[in-house]
């Protein structure tokens, strides 16, 4: 298993210290736990994603701001992959995705996913506050929430850092699907890094969530909260080479791609070039059924949608695309599916 560093004082170094030092720091993915004013505590994590920064940075803002008054609330911070962190990454060659592997994964035997499990158990010893995930995206997109439970506090949750909520229930084995089993948890996907409004969402937020006497338990208004579904993800097939000029690669996508997110890309769409005859990608819905199909067409070397889609996450990035997916999917949800 790969250790996990406990902290309840803040390390000399950490107010200064670039996100690429972390790992030196503190000799690995940690967990601190500094006592506030209010109980129950919030868990933030950040980090899952090395190269995905903003998390760290806000939450290091919000510390200094209380550090020597004290917390609002009580607090728990996990930083996760402060390996892949020092050289800029998402993970490391050989490393699992610190973002797949919490509880309810379906992986098995990896030395994260008793990690995560660790740090799941050490924070759900007391009753929680909430807990926050921090992101980016390589992309263009929104900055939103996702949440893993069409509830009213999860809902609240969401819509206090955004109108745009997504609902997901794939993949399986994100923080924020674990943590939803113990009490209301959000993933804010905060822009692309180096975003200094990214920063500033986030750095409030965290206040916010420090300061809340209570997340709301009345039905969240139909007009505060934009809400889509996740029903589908895009995939390109293993093997094949991934880019955005069509003479160089097996698959080269439209170089606007993310142009497209979270708005409606028609059918007709040419979404990329392909060597070959064969369908170089694959789409899964959320119960793992295969509707590539239904979605895509290849014709003389073109990849082009069948019908109406929304997309979110798809990224200009080929190593985000081999790493994770092309795009997810989505569709809207009407004012049905809020609870009463």
């Amino acid at each position: 298993m790969t250790e996990l560093k406990t902290f309840e004082t803040i390390p000399d170094g950490f107010w200064t210290v670039p996100v690429t030092g972390l790992k030196d720091l503190l000799g690995g993915p940690s967990l601190f736990y500094l006592k506030g004013a209010r109980e129950p505590a919030l868990f933030v994590s950040t980090l899952l994603h090395g190269n995905e920064t903003t998390g760290f940075e806000a939450v290091r803002d919000v510390l200094r701001r209380h550090i020597e008054a004290g917390m609002p609330r009580s607090l728990w911070l996990f930083l996760g992959n402060v390996d892949a962190a020092a050289e800029g990454l998402r993970f490391l060659p050989g490393q699992a995705d610190y973002n797949r592997v919490w509880p309810h994964t379906p992986m098995t035997g990896l030395p994260e996913i008793a990690l995560m499990q660790e740090v799941v158990k050490r924070v759900t010893a007391e009753p929680l506050f909430a807990s926050v995930d921090i992101h980016n995206n390589t992309g263009r997109n929104p900055h939103y929430g996702c949440i893993n439970k069409l509830e009213t506090p999860y809902l609240h949750l969401a819509a206090l850092f955004s109108r745009t909520t997504v609902y997901f229930t794939e993949p399986r084995g994100v923080q924020s699907i674990a943590m939803a089993d113990h009490c209301p948890a959000v993933t804010l996907e905060c822009g692309q890094v180096g975003d200094a409004s990214a920063h500033k969402h986030a750095v409030d937020y965290l206040e916010a969530c420090l300061r809340l006497h209570h997340i709301p338990d009345h039905p969240i208004a139909s007009g505060d909260i934009g809400l889509l579904h996740t029903v589908a993800v895009v995939k390109v097939k293993p093997g094949l080479s991934i880019g955005f000029d069509p003479d160089d690669t097996d698959i080269s996508f439209r170089q606007d791609i993310d142009h497209f997110n979270f708005g409606r890309m028609p059918s007709g769409s040419v979404l990329a070039s392909v060597k070959g005859e064969d369908m170089p990608v694959y789409v899964t819905d959320e119960n793992g059924n295969d509707i590539t199909d239904s979605l895509f067409d290849l014709r003389n070397g073109l990849l082009i949608l069948r019908e109406d889609i929304i997309p979110s996450m798809a990224t200009p990035d080929a190593r985000v695309i081999r790493q994770d997916c092309v795009f997810y999917v989505m569709e809207q949800l009407g004012v049905a599916h809020l609870p009463a």
